[in-house]
């Protein structure tokens, strides 16, 4: 018999669980967490929870799965120091543009310059050539446009965050159906009937609204983090496998999501970023792709390779510190894990997600490990 609702809530923590009427989108994207989407992030309302109850203001977290850096800019906000590794190099290109300090005035100036200079000559002047990937996803116009934004990027002095916009703007501007930006499986070179608008739609044909809208929307919100960052802290980014690093310095605690088997391919979902900044593609690297399925032995390789990761953590760890693991543990694999990792659970908890919609609407809840060392 399926439990009751009742039943469901009673092993709910409130504290970690928010309705959408009190935490609507707007605040779970808040600032620079909405600089560029990203399939498979905690909000960082939950990050600041957790790192209130479990770490502190001044102490220093690691996420050895950083994704787009939710724990990292939390972190920041709340008044610690935190390191995040990620073996995608767009994650850590977004989340070095997340945490970077700024002059808030060059920035300004660069970015509003770049997008007058995209009405004048450098569009005629773009490069014809396209590899296959853009001309099968873009249509002629919108491919010349974004190449020549692309052209114009190593001429500013804030090269990375115009990285940044290219890759928002090529997204949207991808031929195919609006409900479908998450999950395009070909092509939509033709009208077509919109799930989203209930309406029959045409699918894009210009790059430049959405390069002009994400040039000032992300100075807007790099404004705005800076208005909230603490002044006395950092982050620190690395670009690697965290099943093979060395810190070289002791952390007070990890707070993370990591990835879960057979749900995202994380570099897959960015492949237009790849494409367009020629960005090192690490992808048999990830642990958990969707493209490596659920059979027996792919979940093995992934017990095993997050328990290499935890392992080798908790080496940089100070004596008795948390380690906290938000994931939906559907399969039961974490037990297994943390022990193989030599890592003692202490607490599971669950909550719950109201923060799905469109085609992802539905109830879902998920795990919040914390364990010692």
């Amino acid at each position: 018999m399926a439990a009751t609702q009742d039943e469901l809530y009673a092993e709910i923590d409130l504290e970690l669980s928010w309705s959408e009427r009190d935490l609507p989108e707007r605040e779970r994207t808040r600032h620079v967490h909405r600089l560029h989407p990203y399939l498979g992030k905690f909000i960082p309302q939950l990050v600041e929870a957790l790192i209130e109850r479990y770490l502190g203001r001044g102490t220093h977290v690691l996420d050895p799965f950083a994704g787009s850096g939710t724990t990292l800019v939390q972190a920041l906000e709340s008044g610690l120091d935190a390191t995040g590794v990620d073996v995608s190099a767009f994650n850590c290109l977004l989340m070095r543009v997340k945490t970077q300090r700024y002059n808030l005035f060059v920035l300004e100036r660069e970015l509003r310059d770049v997008v007058t200079r995209l009405d004048g000559p450098c569009l005629a002047a773009a490069t014809r050539k396209k590899g296959a990937y853009l001309r099968n996803w873009f249509a002629p116009p919108a491919a010349r446009e974004l190449l020549a934004f692309r052209e114009l990027i190593p001429e500013y002095e804030h090269a990375d965050v115009l990285r940044v916009v290219l890759a928002r703007a090529a997204r949207s501007a991808r031929q195919t159906t609006h409900f479908d930006l998450d999950f395009p499986r070909a092509p939509q070179v033709g009208p077509y009937w919109c799930h989203k608008h209930k309406r029959e739609c045409r699918p894009v044909e210009a790059a430049l609204p959405f390069l002009r809208r994400y040039a000032l929307d992300t100075l807007e919100r790099i404004k705005a983090f800076a208005k909230v960052r603490t002044k006395a802290h950092e982050a620190t980014v690395v670009h690697g496998d965290a099943r093979e690093l060395n810190y070289g310095c002791v952390f007070d605690g990890v707070v993370t999501s990591p990835p879960y088997p057979g749900l995202i391919d994380y570099h897959e979902q960015h492949r237009t970023a790849y494409e367009l900044l020629d960005l090192d593609d690490l992808r048999e690297l990830e642990r958990g792709a969707a493209a490596s399925g659920t059979a027996r032995a792919a979940i093995e390789e992934y017990c095993e390779g997050i328990a290499t990761v935890l392992t080798r953590t908790g080496a940089s760890l100070r004596r008795g510190a948390p380690v906290v693991i938000v994931v939906n543990d559907r399969r039961d694999l974490y037990p297994g894990i943390l022990d193989r990792a030599g890592l003692r659970l202490e607490q599971r908890l669950r909550r719950h997600v109201n923060r799905r919609t469109g085609r992802r609407a539905g109830e879902f809840f998920e795990d919040v490990l914390v364990a010692r060392t």
